[in-house]
């Protein structure tokens, strides 16, 4: 039987509404989809544009602030969607000369391909989290962890270059793949507390670095052909 949880009224229907486990998956979905069309609009305008990086920096900067506000608001829903979406813009504006670079190096094919391959891994994952019987999100502890590991490693080969980029896109791959699964088993049983919009920005972060690190692999391979 699907799990059900309280709807708030800000995402129709009375406090107190109770609303199954697919319509909680279709309202994250509808979210994170609404945002990442937001993120590719900014991100196109952006590279159109040739800014300088630290506009982009600037805009990733901002947008932590909305991602920490989002957390901030989760009391009044309508205002934390507001922010997500504040949030995807400004991460479109970070990203757009990264696509930029990726697509003057290696063709736009390249953004593309990282694009598809994100959204199939999605699906995927998302059918093992919602198929399986185990409980994924008895790994949070494992994927935090792996998260913080990740950070550590990227900010050494940041200022050393001890690790490879391209060992650095592999394990950001498989953190967020395990974090991705986490998420989606939260979604499956009832949102763990959770409402969309937090549900969403979790996916939609998964979803962003899965697609940053592919387009790192596959434009590394493509240089290497």
């Amino acid at each position: 039987m699907y799990q059900q949880y309280q709807r708030p009224s800000q995402f129709g229907g009375p406090p107190g509404t109770t609303v199954s486990t697919p319509a909680l998956l279709g309202q994250v979905l509808g979210i994170t989809g609404v945002g990442f069309v937001i993120t590719a609009i900014a991100a196109s305008f952006t590279a159109s544009l040739h800014l300088p990086s630290m506009a982009s920096f600037i805009a990733m900067i901002v947008g932590f602030g909305f991602l920490l506000a989002i957390s901030g608001t989760r009391a009044n829903p309508g205002l934390s969607l507001l922010m997500f979406y504040a949030f995807t813009a400004c991460e479109g504006v970070g990203i757009g000369p990264v696509i930029a670079a990726y697509t003057q190096l290696d063709g736009p094919s390249v953004v593309v391909d990282a694009a598809a391959t994100t959204a199939m891994g999605m699906i995927v994952l998302g059918a093992i989290a919602f198929l399986s019987s185990f409980d994924y999100r008895r790994l949070s502890g494992i994927g935090f962890g792996m998260l913080i590991g990740l950070v550590i490693v990227s900010l050494i080969g940041a200022f050393t270059h001890f690790f490879h980029p391209g060992v650095i896109a592999w394990a950001t791959l498989a953190v967020f793949a395990v974090l991705t699964l986490v998420d989606f088993a939260r979604i499956k049983n009832s949102g763990s507390g959770l409402g969309p919009v937090h549900l969403a920005t979790s996916i939609y972060l998964d979803a962003i670095n899965i697609f940053l690190a592919l387009l790192q692999i596959f434009g590394g391979r493509s240089r290497d052909d």
